[in-house]
């Protein structure tokens, strides 16, 4: 179990990772710095008046009571030394000294890309979100986001609708639905995949907040994708947290027309690469665009879905061809393939050729 005196100290106002380090580098363990007069605390380097008194009011009881409140959550207290505390987080600025998790927290160490986007969207953006979030899932990346509404819902659904995984990182507590709107969401990343924060059990999101768990969810990432924002979205400011991380950044284009696009396009125009396709982010991954992990099918496939994924080969296909094998329309046999396609199920070809994923359909 965590200890106690070490997630007060970590939780008091105005302590962070390199004040941590300094005090315990001072005293020989976190409850000495908690039993220490505040002006002994003070005049450790890098110390203020004002934090040494923030100190000076917690206790490893206080400690205690986080603990057994994070476990009646049925969720776990990682600390930097814990095998299952992201690697990938301990080298950011800013790192976390303390994390909460509930769900699957084996998924912390998996490789994983960042999606975000904005609240507001498009539904391109929805497509394309859901495009790439199952794509990487169902080859084996976790997909990381904010559990906010909008793009990161879309994200987290579409990952676990895949069979693949995902995190999602909280500008709140444990045990606090924010929004609403996502509850269900969060009961299936409690379930399926991993809920991620740096705040106590119960607490509220509060001004700034969010803005600082932008960090985790890029730290989490090799890469950050865009995929659909304004020029003032927030979804900017994970692109701000990941280059300050030395992270790469890829951006979806979208209609020079459309103002949920413009952020994406700016940060194109300035440097960051295009995703076009799936490959343009395996490649950055060292997978090829076929590596698949193994994944099941989703579950709520159409009969004309499952139908075309059998007919479909690993060669391309004309959609024509599809559509005299089908039995229908080629517009309706198309309507199918353009679904599997924005599901990750199938991939389009030049002169409207198709072609099913390897492995996927394995029964």
């Amino acid at each position: 179990m965590a200890d106690p005196a070490y997630i007060a100290l970590a939780l008091v106002p105005g302590i962070g990772r390199v004040r941590l380090e300094t005090l315990l580098s001072v005293f020989d363990s976190a409850e000495d710095v908690l039993a220490a007069p505040p002006d002994r605390v003070a005049a450790v380097p890098g110390m203020t008046p004002a934090v040494a008194a923030n100190v000076a009011q917690a206790s490893p009881a206080r400690g205690a009571e986080i603990v057994e409140r994070t476990e009646t959550l049925g969720a776990s207290v990682l600390v930097p030394a814990d095998p299952a505390f992201p690697t990938a987080l301990t080298t950011i600025p800013d790192a976390p000294t303390l994390l909460f998790a509930r769900g699957q927290i084996d998924l912390l160490v998996r490789d994983a890309v960042a999606i975000v986007g904005s609240r507001s969207h498009t539904r391109y953006g929805a497509d394309a979100c859901r495009f790439f979030a199952a794509g990487l899932a169902r080859r084996g990346l976790a997909v990381v986001s904010g559990m906010a509404r909008g793009l990161d819902a879309v994200a987290h659904a579409a990952a676990l609708d895949a069979g693949g995984a995902s995190v999602g990182v909280l500008g709140h507590g444990l045990g606090v639905v924010y929004p609403l709107s996502n509850h269900a969401l969060f009961e299936r990343m409690e379930r399926d995949g991993c809920l991620l924060t740096e705040f106590p059990p119960h607490e509220r999101p509060k001004p700034g907040s969010f803005p600082r768990r932008n960090r985790l969810i890029s730290g989490l990432a090799r890469l950050t994708l865009v995929v659909e924002a304004r020029e003032k979205s927030g979804a900017l400011i994970t692109v701000d947290r990941a280059l300050a991380q030395g992270r790469d950044v890829l951006a979806v284009p979208g209609p020079i027309t459309s103002p949920m696009s413009a952020g994406c396009n700016r940060l194109i125009q300035q440097g960051a690469k295009s995703a076009l396709g799936l490959r343009d982010v395996l490649e950055e991954y060292g997978l090829a665009d076929d590596a698949v992990a193994a994944a099941r099918l989703p579950t709520d496939l159409l009969e004309a879905e499952r139908r075309v994924l059998d007919l479909l080969d690993t060669d391309a296909a004309h959609v024509d061809d599809v559509a005299r094998r089908l039995g229908a329309p080629p517009a309706d046999a198309l309507a199918v393939l353009t679904s599997l396609e924005i599901r990750g199920l199938v991939v389009q070809e030049p002169g409207k050729r198709f072609r099913r994923v390897v492995e996927l359909v394995a029964r």
